[in-house]
């Protein structure tokens, strides 16, 4: 493979180069989000990542979602279907909402809005949107997940990216419905059969008390379930921060 660069900044957030495009996705830069804190990687400097081509959203959740990154980064945006008003609201001017099966370009770049099984309210009283995941389609196809349970759709992009971006875990004790693990994580690899597949959404946030935040246990279960299921993907576990040049 060529052409392409993979930078996973932390939690959701991912840096994608592809054919002199950059996408960066669920951008969230400073140090805590809420109650949550990063316990792994160091914030992220929005004027060092410059320039980003476009943003990449996959729903509304403040852990993906978050409004001061977003508007540090002066980015255009492309998300999901009913949050462009509150972006706007919000001061993110740029939007294009899209739903699963929209295709927008980004210069050389096609970037198409892919289905995903997740809860699609900003809590506790906020704006519905509904979830989706990305590919990004150049020399090389690239898919960014986003936040999702498996789905039996997902065997549709078997044979048609080249990596996919897989959350595998969260940033408390446990994950619930509409999430993967690392198990259904696997699955979801051994599904769309990718020749590279990264684990994201692990060990980058946690509650102030939690002992093992930043854990990388749930990426290294991915990559043994995935040797096991799926031994023709190979599995590349980053730290924040790092690449996976392709």
């Amino acid at each position: 493979m060529s052409g392409a660069r993979i930078t996973w900044l932390g939690h959701a957030t991912v840096l994608i180069e592809l054919d002199g495009v950059r996408l960066l996705t669920d951008p969230v830069l400073g140090r805590r989000i809420g109650p949550l804190v990063r316990v792994s990687g160091s914030p992220l400097d929005a004027t060092a990542l410059a320039p980003i081509d476009s943003v990449l959203l996959s729903h509304l959740h403040a852990d993906h979602a978050d409004l001061g990154s977003l508007r540090r980064l002066h980015a255009p945006v492309i998300g999901p279907s009913g949050a462009g008003d509150w972006l706007r609201s919000a001061g993110i001017e740029d939007v294009r909402e899209v739903s699963a099966g929209t295709e927008v370009s980004v210069g050389d770049v096609r970037v198409i809005a892919t289905p995903a099984l997740h809860d699609d309210r900003r809590r506790p009283l906020g704006r519905h949107a509904d979830p989706v995941g990305f590919v990004a389609r150049g020399a090389l196809g690239v898919y960014f997940a986003g936040d999702t349970d498996l789905f039996e759709g997902m065997g549709e992009l078997r044979g048609k990216v080249d990596v996919a971006l897989l959350p595998v875990w969260g940033w408390g004790p446990s994950v619930g419905e509409g999430h993967l693990d690392p198990q259904r994580a696997a699955q979801a690899a051994a599904m769309i059969a990718p020749k590279l597949a990264i684990p994201i959404h692990w060990g980058t946030f946690a509650l102030p008390w939690a002992r093992d935040g930043g854990s990388d246990r749930p990426a290294r279960e991915f990559a043994d379930l995935v040797s096991e299921a799926a031994p023709e993907v190979e599995v590349q576990v980053l730290a924040p921060g790092e690449s996976a040049e392709l």
